[in-house]
């Protein structure tokens, strides 16, 4: 009887080792190792006791132009640690999104301008694609007058101001109209400047 206790306290100790080892959770942002390429699939190692497959796709321009190699260290988001097939689950995709955010928000709480692409047209407005992270542009908020055929200015990198971010939500709101209305005030100052 006490040597089957003893197994279990020395089991539990070797259990509470490993996990305190394993300092990677789910939900989090970790460096990996590509360790394979298989056709559209890359063996990522995050080190854990099992290794985790990402989409060729979600490594963008790297994965097209064949630059992503064996060796090479990425950054992964750890979904989850071990899935039904014994994989982690890991994605690129979510590793970048949340660099931006973390990014985007430096840039909010100091004021800057960040650099986006208008892409989609929704409902009151348009999706707006900030190096990753997906913000939303009210149709009020794209220029100082209302304009009726937003094409020309689809797929082009712009400045934008973001107006409000909730990480919780995934919610950002930026505005083209005031990056406008700044750089015609400033214009407008320099006009009066040359003029005096």
């Amino acid at each position: 009887m006490s040597q089957a206790n003893t197994l279990k306290e020395d089991f539990a100790s070797l259990l509470e080792e490993s996990f305190a080892k394993n300092d990677l959770a789910e939900g989090y942002v970790t460096k990996g190792v590509i360790t394979a390429i298989e056709k559209d699939m890359a063996i990522v190692d995050v080190g854990l006791k099992v290794e985790g497959r990402i989409a060729m796709k979600e490594f963008g321009a790297k994965a097209k132009d064949g630059s992503l190699k064996v060796g090479d260290e990425v950054e992964v988001y750890v979904e989850r640690i071990e899935n039904a097939l014994g994989e982690a689950v890991l994605s690129r995709e979510k590793a970048r999104r949340e660099e931006s955010w973390i990014k985007l928000e430096v840039k909010f709480n100091n004021g800057e301008r960040v650099e986006g692409i208008i892409f989609n047209q929704v409902k009151g407005g348009f999706t707006v694609d900030l190096d990753g992270a997906i913000a939303f542009l009210p149709r009020s908020q794209v220029d100082i007058r209302p304009i009726r055929d937003v094409t020309p200015l689809m797929h082009v990198p712009q400045p934008f101001e973001i107006l409000k971010m909730d990480k919780r939500r995934g919610n950002i709101v930026v505005s083209r109209r005031t990056v406008l209305e700044e750089s015609r005030a400033e214009q407008r100052s320099e006009i009066v400047q040359n003029l005096e």
